[in-house]
């Protein structure tokens, strides 16, 4: 599970800036953080493996700003590092690819990436970092226009170094601000589910996986929107459900559980009140909730001899009762027999092949953005492989799916 002091960079914006060796990235982030958040140095690959740094720029707000090793790393860990670049990509919600005026080679590597942006429909930034020579910046502008058939939204010359000044670094964070999803961060956890005064019930159990004195990252965020869109908060365990209900002097108008406890919940809550999980809600919020629930009705195709990949995002220490480890498996396998074969990847460490399984079972993804949770969703539709969410899975194997709320 994830824990509340753990990284909260994964409803951040993140900005990935990607380019060759020596074209000027590190200095570009040291730019825009106001700080030496990476090393500046003549010699080439000093950024060895992706840098994440998280801050605060106006007015683009809560951001991540990723630093990524150059695209044409040749050294002896350069396969690796360009894994690590590409796994950057799939985190990216907004790319700045530089350009160096003072490169006299093509820019073939930069074409390919900016190409596989387009792909994914992830908005770009060429920036053309001049050096302090602003006619050649002007010049290399003009080529790459051409290539980019005049989307001059997308491209600017500027001067990265630390004597660029402060112009090129608004003129920057203003194009940044122009390529933001219009609609970023401004989805709900609980989308339409809750409105103004409504009395929300939270049932989380605080059994031997909640992490001592602490609550798990979806239970704070959740919490923290619930007041923030003026609802009541009623928090309480699973053996005090009864006693909380009983304590009400009205029925919630939504209950949100843990997972593992979908079936009991639903078995004593009041009839009119509505009822979901923080994994279910997360399942929307990070991913493709219509897609999951697809993808659950293909565990009733599962039988002895399937595969079935469980994917966790962070990567805690397994406990005795962890629901990917040991609830799901132990659901499955009384459900299709002990042959049915279950592997568990967690944090980053996701299959780059997908065909050998049968389903992907999907935690809620709240360690992670949104950017990159659909990736993984896509990577399992390019080779039709069904997928779902922990959830999701649970209603589904309980038989309460079609009557929960989503």
């Amino acid at each position: 599970m994830a824990e509340l002091n753990s990284t909260p960079n994964a409803n951040r914006l993140h900005i990935g800036i990607f380019g060759r060796t020596n074209s000027g990235k590190s200095s570009l982030i040291n730019l825009l953080t106001g700080q030496k958040t990476s090393i500046v140095s003549e010699v080439a690959g000093t950024t060895t493996d992706p840098v994440y740094k998280a801050m605060e720029i106006h007015p683009l707000g809560a951001c991540v700003i990723i630093d990524t090793p150059g695209i044409e790393d040749s050294s002896s860990l350069g396969a690796q590092r360009l894994e690590k670049t590409k796994l950057a990509m799939e985190k990216t919600d907004v790319a700045v690819l530089v350009f160096a005026a003072n490169y006299q080679g093509n820019f073939e590597e930069e074409y390919k990436l900016l190409e596989n942006f387009q792909k994914k429909k992830v908005p770009v930034l060429c920036l053309v970092n001049s050096f302090g020579n602003q006619s050649v910046g002007e010049n290399l502008k003009d080529k790459i226009s051409e290539r980019l058939h005049g989307d001059s939204n997308t491209l600017l010359v500027a001067d990265c170094s630390e004597s660029g000044g402060g112009g090129n670094r608004s003129n920057i964070i203003g194009s940044l601000s122009k390529l933001m999803p219009e609609d970023y961060d401004e989805e709900f956890i609980t989308g339409t589910l809750v409105k103004e005064d409504d009395l929300v019930l939270l049932v989380m159990p605080q059994d031997i996986q909640a992490p001592k004195r602490r609550l798990i990252l979806p239970q704070v965020q959740t919490i923290r929107e619930l007041l923030d869109r003026k609802c009541t908060v009623v928090s309480t365990t699973t053996d005090r459900l009864e006693l909380t209900l009983d304590r009400l002097k009205e029925a919630p108008q939504l209950i949100i559980t843990d997972s593992q406890a979908f079936k009991y919940v639903y078995e004593h809550k009041p009839r009119e009140s509505s009822l979901t999980s923080f994994s279910v809600l997360f399942a929307a919020y990070k991913g493709d909730l219509k897609y999951y629930v697809e993808g659950a009705h293909f565990i009733d195709q599962l039988d002895e001899k399937s595969r079935v990949l469980i994917a966790e995002c962070c990567t805690h220490a397994p406990l005795t009762e962890d629901i990917g480890r040991v609830k799901i498996p132990r659901l499955l396998h009384r459900r299709f027999g002990e042959g049915l074969q279950v592997d568990v990847v967690s944090g980053t460490d996701f299959p780059d092949d997908l065909t050998k399984y049968d389903l992907v079972i999907q935690c809620g993804g709240c360690m992670f953005n949104r950017r990159y949770i659909l990736s993984r969703i896509q990577r399992a539709k390019d080779v039709n492989v069904p997928m779902t969410n922990y959830g999701v899975t649970i209603a589904h194997l309980t038989g309460i799916l079609d009557k929960i709320v989503m």
